[in-house]
Parts: C-alpha cells; sequence; structure tokens
C-alpha cells in the first residue's frame, strides 16, 4: 500500500483533488456558489442549487437503451406484474450511487484511483482491462440504441446512424470545454425529453390503476420468463462505468474543509441522488405501464424489441405515438453513450494513471459498435449481449466499492458503519447472484 494511501483522508486530499483532471471551466463559480451554502449565505432551494448536476448525469444510464427494451418486454409480456422489481431496482440504485458519491466526497478521489492506491499493481491492471472491455459493451448498447432511433424516425440506414451518433456524442463532450453547468444542461435537457415523452405516453395507455398498485407493492412471479426478466431489470440496474464516475464527479467538485462540512455535503449529494434517481425510476416504471396497457391488454405480447415497440405504438395509438418514442429513445441512446465516454476516460486515468484525448476514446469505443451495425446483427439481439457483457463488470465494481467504503483509514469521518456495510453487501450479493443465474439461463438456452 503507498503512502499515499495511508495518510489520513485530510492530509491526502490537496494532492489528491487534481488526479482526476475532471475539474471543468464553470466548476470555480460552482465551487463558490457551494461553499456560500456550507456558510449559510444561501437559503432554501438557492443552498441546495450548486449540489445538484452529478446524479444527473449518473442517472441517464438508468434509463438507457438497454432499459427500454428489458422495461418494454416486461410490460407487453406479464402486464403491471414486474412493477415492484422496477422499483427496487431504483432503491438499490440510489444506495449504489450514494455510496459512490461519498467516496469522492470524503477522499478526494475517485474509485479507480483508490482501487490503485489499496490493491496490487497486478489487480489494478486487471480491474482496468475489465473495466475497458465493459466500457465497450457499454458503447454497443446506447450507440445502437441512438442508431435504431435514427432510423426508426428518419429510415437512415443502421451503419451511417451509428456514425451520426457518434458524432451527436462527440458534439455532447465539447460540452465539458464550456463549463460544468453546460455540460449538465445539456444531459439534464436530454433526461427531460425522455420524461416528457413517456408522460405523453402513459396518458395514451389507458393504465389500470389498481394493476399499478398491485404490480408496485405485490411482489410475483409468473414462470421462469418472468424470473428472468426481472433478474435482467435488476441486473442492469447497477451500470458499472456510473460507479466509477460518480465518485468522480463528486471528488472535487466542492471540496469539503473539515468533516463537518464533508458531512453537509454528503446530506446535499444525498438530495441529488434521490431526485435523479427518482425521476430515472419514474421514466423505467413508466415503460412497463406503457407496454403493459398498450401491448399486453390489447394482446400484442410478443413483443420483444424496441421496433417491435415501435411499430406496436403506431398500430395501438398513432404515428405521432411512435414517433415521441423514437425521440425519446434517440435521446437516451446520445446522452448514455457521451457518458460512457466520460467515464472510460476516468477508468484509465484512475486505474494506470495514463489518458488519451477524449475524441480518440470516443472513436476507440464507437468502433466495435459501428462493427456490429456493419456486418448486420440484429439490433436488439446486440443490445442483450452487450448486457450480459455489463453484467460481468458489477461485482468488479460493487466489491471494491464497499470494501473500501468500510476503511475508516480512508473514508474518515465518512466511513460506513456497520450495519450499512452489511445492509450494502447484502443487496450486492443479491445483484451478483441474480447475475449470475441470467448468465446461466442464458448460455443453457
Amino acid at each position: 500500500m503507498s503512502a499515499q494511501a495511508q495518510a489520513p483522508p485530510e492530509e491526502r486530499r490537496d494532492e489528491a483533488v487534481s488526479d482526476a483532471d475532471i475539474v471543468l471551466p464553470g466548476e470555480a463559480l460552482v465551487a463558490d456558489a457551494a461553499r456560500r451554502s456550507l456558510e449559510g449565505e444561501r437559503r432554501g432551494l438557492r443552498r441546495l442549487w450548486p449540489f445538484l448536476g452529478p446524479a444527473f448525469i449518473a442517472s441517464i444510464a438508468y434509463i438507457d437503451p438497454g432499459n427500454f427494451a428489458t422495461n418494454i418486454a416486461s410490460g407487453a409480456q406479464f402486464g403491471y406484474m414486474l412493477l415492484w422489481v422496477v422499483l427496487a431496482a431504483n432503491l438499490i440504485g440510489m444506495l449504489v450511487q450514494t455510496q459512490s458519491a461519498k467516496l469522492g466526497i470524503a477522499t478526494g478521489r475517485n474509485l479507480p484511483e483508490l482501487c490503485r492506491d489499496q490493491f496490487s499493481r497486478k489487480t489494478s491492471f486487471g480491474l482496468w482491462l475489465q473495466a475497458e472491455v465493459v466500457a465497450m459493451a457499454t458503447d454497443i448498447a446506447e450507440v445502437i440504441g441512438a442508431a435504431l432511433g435514427l432510423y426508426l424516425l428518419f429510415g437512415i440506414p443502421l451503419f451511417w446512424a451509428g456514425l451520426i451518433a457518434g458524432a451527436g456524442s462527440f458534439a455532447i463532450l465539447a460540452m465539458q470545454q464550456r463549463g460544468v453547468r453546460k455540460l449538465e444542461a445539456v444531459i439534464v435537457g436530454f433526461l427531460g425529453i425522455v420524461i416528457a415523452a413517456f408522460v405523453f405516453e402513459v396518458t395514451q395507455s389507458n393504465p389500470d390503476p389498481k394493476g399499478i398498485a398491485e404490480g408496485l407493492f405485490i411482489p410475483g412471479f409468473d414462470g421462469t420468463e418472468s424470473v428472468l426478466l426481472a433478474t435482467g431489470i435488476l441486473g442492469a440496474t447497477v451500470m458499472p462505468h456510473v460507479v466509477y464516475l460518480h465518485s468522480a464527479l463528486t471528488q472535487s467538485r466542492v471540496v469539503g474543509r473539515s468533516p463537518e462540512e464533508r458531512r453537509r455535503i454528503l446530506n446535499f449529494e444525498k438530495v441529488d441522488v434521490v431526485i435523479a434517481m427518482t425521476l430515472a425510476g419514474i421514466v423505467n416504471m413508466s415503460m412497463v405501464v406503457v407496454a403493459a396497457g398498450l401491448f399486453n391488454a390489447g394482446g400484442l405480447t410478443g413483443i420483444d424489441s424496441i421496433e417491435g415497440a415501435y411499430e406496436g405504438l403506431q398500430q395501438t395509438v398513432s404515428d405521432n405515438a411512435a414517433t415521441i418514442f423514437g425521440v425519446a429513445l434517440l435521446a437516451s441512446g446520445l446522452a448514455s453513450t457521451s457518458v460512457g465516454t466520460m467515464a472510460g476516460q476516468i477508468v484509465m486515468q484512475g486505474f494506470i494513471r495514463r489518458r488519451i484525448p477524449l475524441t480518440l476514446r470516443r472513436a476507440i469505443t464507437l468502433a466495435p459498435a459501428l462493427i456490429v451495425l456493419a456486418i448486420g446483427l440484429d439490433p436488439t439481439r446486440a443490445l442483450v449481449i452487450s448486457q450480459v457483457v455489463l453484467s460481468f463488470g458489477i461485482p468488479f465494481a460493487l466489491i471494491p466499492l464497499l470494501i473500501i467504503a468500510r476503511r475508516r483509514d480512508v473514508m474518515g469521518a465518512l466511513v460506513n458503519p456497520g450495519w450499512l456495510t452489511a445492509v450494502a453487501s447484502v443487496l450486492a450479493a443479491m445483484i451478483i447472484a441474480l447475475n449470475v443465474f441470467l448468465l446461466v439461463q442464458l448460455f443453457s438456452g
């Protein structure tokens, strides 16, 4: 273990805050406003405002194109039955994202950096390699989702649609050079598009309030297929790349000068997480409700793809409803692929102290998705396979997070109490076990 890792958190912060190099031009303004909030000069919502943002960027991963496919298949096949799984998955996601954010606030370092400090060189290198594979799998799902959106809306061939989606993500990433708030505004704007789209779709689906209530609060399954879908919903909730990213987004955004200030910052960040993850959860539940109200109730239970959902909306509602769905899918894909590229940069820099230009990284991670589209693989099938690859990466993000968060010499005053470590460990074990079950079922046919 390095001397830096053994030093108290307070002594490491000055050296650590610049290590991830995630400071953006507008961050000084945010930090100044946050400082005034911590010192009691700002009241009400103005006091909270400087701390909102990191969780909204992370929340995009919770409504990416992979979620579209899983949630719609769930609602189409089983109606409202698996809404309780979506609710549980969202609550677990809140806990995991809070833990990741706390890591950055407490130490001034992100999870990959702390892994490099706490574990052996071979372990860190292995963690980096699997994280890069996970980053490419993430990009495959998100680029294909955005490409599908362009294909459904404009009829653009999937390969060329993938190139356009990649160019769009380049433009979004360029917002980093113009300030943290501009980047966050773009991401929140995409989130708003997805929310508005599914609010509209829900109003068109004639949802059954009783069915929704029972689905949310009465757990149940209906055969092996429902268990498999529930596993997919829960397993896809904790995306490895945003576990890494969230700790980076909070590590130097607002630096606490004392243990008490760091506790206050964490409390503000908890509000950020609750708001952002609640909105993402509502979107995911809306996807299930729309599919249940339109497809399951209408007898279209065979819908198991994004294209099928688009056509189903055309048949059951209108062309306008299908178009709005396509716009939401495109917004989700563009935002999530940009966030994935940011996470990839953090992973490389943290684990092995290397970085490449963001545009080059974007091009490298875009290549596998374009290859998938160029050779004509079924896009929905490719989405499913990418989620399987992602499931392999979940333990390699969650387990180090929980190991480090219980270390007082690393976390200082924000160390996890024993009961929280126990609860988080049980939930992590459940997610990992369900992903193993999903993999066994998939590979056994």
